[in-house]
């Protein structure tokens, strides 16, 4: 998919490895100190921590868009008969939204859970509507906007983007902290993470231990889902480069089916993986300090 037909597997990997990057170039290119998009693999890694991957955002923001107008007209249909009995569409969002709010009130004991059952159906629907894009076949989006469009380098499956799934995770720690805080103080959150679990005169050990076991909750949330995509991803396009030839392709196409077929269990596997770990997370948020 780069400019022209790719010669060898490795540069059609590679190609579909590279995001649709913004950023500045640095010393030494001849556009140095300019903002631009990369025009190749080792140019975006050469714009650093402040490049913009616009594909993963773009996709991102967009399925969020399309979540939020996708569920309001479901809200606003059944708003306007609301006696009438849920069927199709609304009775499958109806069946998500009793089961997410099931699930949150089992996890979450404390009795308000009026931020944590809508930011759990969030999160969930949000991944999941991610996670789907792996199952567009690997080429065809790419394809459109490379010769279509003129856009060199497009990846579709924003969950393959660690920086949109540590970006997730660390929204989902900013409410864990903000919360531990709120039920218990300042005073109690920094005396939970300094004097537990061996009293306050091992205070060095206790915040070794408790600031790790704070910091691998984004990063279980975070690179366990990117970890799960990506490889999934890999198989795609590994499977892709096997249509070199009339038997190779039919026996690829056969194995791209049975990838997509299993892959369809992944999809809403990894995306419930992660809202429940997050209203695990919050809820352990409120009780450790109750536990101590």
């Amino acid at each position: 998919m780069a400019s022209g037909f790719e010669t060898t597997a490795e540069e059609y990997i590679s190609h579909h490895l590279v995001n649709a990057t913004f950023g500045r170039f640095p010393d030494g290119h001849e556009r140095a100190g300019q903002w631009g998009f990369a025009g190749s693999g080792s140019e975006a890694e050469s714009m650093g921590f402040w490049a913009l991957h616009v594909d993963s955002l773009g996709w991102s923001i967009g399925l969020a868009i399309f979540f939020m107008w996708f569920f309001r007209r479901v809200a606003v249909t059944a708003a306007q008969d609301p006696a009438a009995i849920p069927t199709g569409l609304r009775n499958f969002i109806e069946t998500l939204v009793e089961f997410v709010d099931g699930m949150v009130k089992s996890v979450f004991k404390h009795p308000d859970t009026s931020y944590v059952a809508p930011m759990a159906l969030t999160i969930f629907v949000w991944v999941f509507f991610m996670n789907l894009m792996d199952l567009v076949p690997v080429d065809l989006i790419p394809y459109i906007f490379q010769y279509g469009l003129g856009v060199e380098y497009m990846k579709i499956v924003p969950s393959t983007d660690p920086n949109i799934t540590m970006g997730l995770a660390l929204s989902v720690f900013s409410l864990i902290i903000f919360f531990s805080i709120k039920q218990k103080g300042l005073g109690g959150f920094l005396a939970e993470i300094s004097f537990h679990p061996f009293g306050k005169w091992l205070l060095p050990f206790n915040l070794i231990l408790e600031v790790v076991g704070l910091l691998a909750k984004p990063l279980s949330l975070g690179l366990r889902l990117f970890g799960n995509l990506f490889s999934a991803e890999m198989i795609f396009i590994l499977i892709a480069t096997m249509y070199t030839g009339l038997l190779l392709g039919l026996f690829g196409g056969l194995l791209q089916f049975a990838w997509a077929v299993f892959h369809i269990l992944v999809v809403p596997l990894q995306a419930f993986i992660f809202m429940v770990l997050s209203v695990v997370y919050l809820a352990q948020a409120y009780e450790e300090g109750e536990e101590h």
